[in-house]
């Protein structure tokens, strides 16, 4: 059952959402070579804390930390740590804020120094997608009419879409209906709904769309180790266009 909210929420949720836009335009200022993720993790949390809201992901299903940090052929999910980042690399950042009891979620995956011609081409088909799948949002469209859009395009530049994970409704909790697939699934799905938020994010990966998950139980990656980027706005759906939240 999928949630529509009400002119008090949505300005609730909006308050989240703002304050996750601001974060990953703060992380893809400070991201550079060198840098170790869970330092990003640290300032990220630190971020989170001054804006008077809470890490949403933090101990969320027992997950370790304020983000999550992908690098590379990590597709979600990764655990920040140790590891220092460095030229050529991209690293996927999802971010999940908890303000006044209202969630915002967004990511972005962000090059490190110079990347290859074919990675910069991912990052950028995967950005087109999720902003294309986002004007599919609107009052009496249908959740496939956006999951095509997003397959469509990204398959047609040569790479493709992850399966095992979707986008989500996004509010009142961290998850809520409907599902939001960036893959076609028989049928039109749900039909959207002005007040309804949610959380719109292609995951694409450079090659095959097949997926596993590593030994910590939570960081996602390629099966064939190719590189993997991650894209995600939480949006309102409105009578006209929808309205992009985590957008700053």
């Amino acid at each position: 059952m999928h949630e529509l909210k009400n002119s008090t929420e949505i300005v609730y949720i909006k308050q989240a959402c703002r304050i996750a836009g601001e974060l990953l335009i703060y992380l893809s200022e400070i991201t550079k070579p060198g840098v170790s993720t869970v330092w990003l993790d640290g300032k990220a949390e630190e971020f989170i804390m001054k804006k008077g809201a809470i890490p949403a992901f933090k101990n969320y299903n027992g997950f370790p930390a304020s983000i999550c940090t992908s690098v590379n052929e990590e597709v979600i999910h990764g655990i920040p740590g140790k590891y220092r980042l460095k030229e050529g690399d991209i690293l996927s950042v999802d971010v999940g804020v908890k303000k006044a009891g209202y969630f915002g979620d967004a990511a972005s995956t962000i090059a490190i120094g110079q990347i290859s011609d074919e990675t910069k081409k991912l990052l950028k088909v995967t950005q087109e997608s999720l902003y294309a799948g986002i004007q599919k949002a609107v009052h009496r469209n249908h959740v496939a009419d956006i999951s095509k859009t997003i397959q469509d395009l990204v398959e047609s530049s040569g790479f493709s879409v992850v399966r095992d994970f979707v986008g989500h409704g996004v509010g009142k909790k961290l998850h809520e209906e409907p599902p939001i697939p960036n893959y076609k699934t028989p049928g039109r799905g749900p039909r959207l709904l002005s007040g309804m938020t949610l959380a719109i994010e292609p995951m694409v990966n450079m090659s095959g769309f097949e997926v596993s998950i590593k030994k910590d139980n939570w960081t996602v990656v390629t099966k064939d180790g190719k590189p993997s980027a991650h894209f995600e706005h939480t949006i309102l759906v409105n009578d006209g266009e929808p309205e992009i939240l985590t957008l700053v």
